[in-house]
């Protein structure tokens, strides 16, 4: 997604809004497995969430899922595997251990195409404050970003949020297409802890922050012919 320049913003100092509250990780390989989830039907091949990794593999994982719940189904209609050993079977699949898995591995699959599902982060505000900083707004014509997560800090220690990571609400009250100031707001008026919904869109980050690079490194070059 390319982020363009608001008009306004061209008026503005080239410098990112970024706001303290409180180095990217390097992504792995993670192969994904699909487990039905405690209740559901065992012969229903699963439906694309809406935001969803590139079609060519999803259509190929999804084709391995439907084989794997298409045989299991067989084996309990014709008897060929003894019934305790396929219900000790599906008793593990449909696991909570499982369906966490299944979560963690889509999660990391979607994030090394650049595609990620919103997940919930919860933290506790405390007088250190929350240990990241946030850059982006509508005045800037950009998501609002997670930009730096404070080595030792509150975010850090909890380990559930990351740079790269988009802000979508704060408490229950969304951020998308609003001010950065807005975003700032909510963060400091959380009293115990603070629930935010984020989503690991890293490749959007890297081109926002060369787009401020490119900018300042221009309004560099301008003050130095100015001076010269």
């Amino acid at each position: 997604m390319t982020v363009g320049i608001h008009p306004l913003f061209r008026q503005l100092q080239a410098q990112p809004l970024s706001t303290t509250v409180g180095p990217p990780e390097p992504q792995r390989n993670v192969p994904v497995i699909w487990f039905p989830s405690p209740g559901s039907s065992s012969g229903v091949c699963p439906q694309s969430a809406p935001t969803t990794p590139p079609p060519s593999r999803l259509e190929s994982f999804c084709s391995d899922v439907c084989r794997v719940i298409e045989l299991l189904d067989r084996l309990q209609r014709t008897g060929e595997l003894p019934p305790p050993k396929l219900q000790a079977l599906q008793r593990v699949l449909q696991s909570k251990f499982c369906a966490a898995i299944r979560e963690a591995t889509v999660a990391a699959f979607a994030a090394s195409e650049g595609h990620a599902h919103p997940r919930v982060v919860e933290l506790p505000k405390t007088e250190e404050g929350l240990g990241f900083n946030i850059m982006g707004g509508k005045e800037q014509n950009s998501p609002i970003y997670i930009s730096r997560v404070i080595p030792g800090g509150v975010a850090d220690r909890q380990g559930g949020l990351k740079r790269g990571d988009q802000l979508l609400s704060v408490n229950g009250v969304s951020v998308e297409g609003e001010h950065h100031e807005k975003a700032v707001e909510l963060l400091k008026a959380a009293q115990s802890s603070v629930k935010l919904v984020v989503r690991y869109t890293p490749k959007v980050l890297e081109e926002m922050e060369a787009r401020f690079e490119k900018m300042r490194s221009a309004r560099r070059r301008q003050q130095h012919t100015s001076y010269s």
